[in-house]
């Protein structure tokens, strides 16, 4: 088991492996992070899957531009999610795609059902414990991927699937601090500079129980903050079979936001971000915006509702975050959410998928 006391003798890796995800192999072990609304669809997926990566399509509001939206948001995004995947898998050739599905998100089982009949090889799960994604996929060929941020997330979701449903992750994703969107860590911790190394090796022997356990390995990835060859050479050096990588993917010509949303990333530095409080009930990170700025003097009444998510309540929320995931994702990025990670200010200019993988293996 590595220790931080030994990681100063590892030597930088040569060359990438390729990524295991229980049989299904990606030639490359980079994961594009799954980011709503609209910001991570087919096109970006697809791209990244044809050079070898494993290309994410998000399952929060995929159907927000579709006709039909308004009027029944879950039998739209239902279908826009179908299309989507079928659209990146061509696109892909024989790379890996996979999809994005909150916890926290309302139908969870109807958006995995969805995920599973169209054939994503990968559903990865998180903004709270994917409880019940063993029992949802049973019977299926499409592999599971729990997010975490700490050992005990850890250990409590992979003791309970292994007791419960004697099964255990195909893939486990570890989210740092560093990350954009929701965040699993309390705001506090967000203040401060955490050991974050030692979190992840607590993690990777936590997975290494299940490993031994089920005879197989469990590959780990680490999201948050990754944005070039040093970066992913640090986590596998930790250990990590691989990372995730969101931020420097939104400012490709591939990806399906709106050039404005692109423009923003490309404008900011890392001063501009800042933790925002998300009707989800979890900090986000973002852009710190005129949006945001906002939030501070205005209190918006909220007159529709697309029942995205669990537990929100219209009436107490002090803004409806599909409205402004919605606004930024079409170009109103002054009126809307910019989710972003970290070091969004590394990003410089609006590149190629290829040229950012290219970045990252170095």
């Amino acid at each position: 088991m590595k220790t931080l006391e030994n990681l100063k003798t590892l030597q930088p890796l040569q060359q990438l492996k390729h990524l295991d995800i229980n049989g299904l192999i990606a030639k490359l072990p980079i994961i594009q992070g799954g980011m709503g609304v609209g910001v991570s669809m087919s096109r970006l997926a697809g791209a990244v899957a044809c050079e070898g990566g494993v290309g994410v399509i998000s399952a929060a509001q995929p159907g927000f531009n579709w006709d039909g939206f308004a009027s029944n948001p879950l039998k739209t995004n239902l279908e826009a999610l179908a299309y989507h995947i079928t659209r990146a898998k061509e696109k892909a050739k024989d790379g890996l795609i996979g999809v994005n599905i909150m916890c926290a998100i309302n139908h969870y089982a109807e958006y995995v059902k969805c995920a599973i009949e169209n054939k994503a090889d990968l559903i990865i799960s998180g903004a709270g414990l994917p409880t019940k994604l063993p029992e949802l996929v049973k019977g299926s060929a499409t592999r599971i991927a729990p997010i975490v941020s700490s050992k005990k997330a850890a250990a409590v979701l992979l003791k309970m699937w292994d007791k419960k449903f004697h099964k255990t992750a195909d893939m486990v994703v570890i989210e740092g601090p560093k990350a954009g969107g929701h965040l699993g860590f309390s705001a506090e911790d967000l203040q401060h500079e955490l050991d974050y190394d030692r979190e992840v090796l607590d993690i990777l022997q936590e997975v290494s129980h299940y490993s031994e356990r089920y005879n197989r390995t469990i590959p780990t990835v680490f999201a948050g903050g990754v944005c070039d060859r040093t970066d992913v050479d640090h986590y596998m050096g930790l250990g990590c079979a691989g990372v995730q990588v969101a931020t420097k993917f939104v400012a490709t010509e591939e990806c399906d936001v709106a050039d404005a949303y692109k423009q923003a990333y490309i404008s900011a530095t890392d001063d501009d971000v800042t933790i925002v409080k998300s009707p989800v009930g979890m900090p986000g990170r973002a852009l710190n915006n005129e949006f945001i700025k906002g939030l501070l003097t205005t209190n918006s009444k909220i007159t529709e509702c697309s029942s995205c998510i669990s537990g929100c309540n219209p009436k107490t929320i002090p803004y409806c975050i599909t409205k402004a995931l919605i606004n930024a994702a079409v170009g109103k990025t002054s009126e809307g959410l910019v989710f972003c990670g970290a070091y969004v200010g590394r990003v410089k200019e609006i590149g190629s998928v290829k040229g950012v993988l290219q970045e990252l293996i170095g």
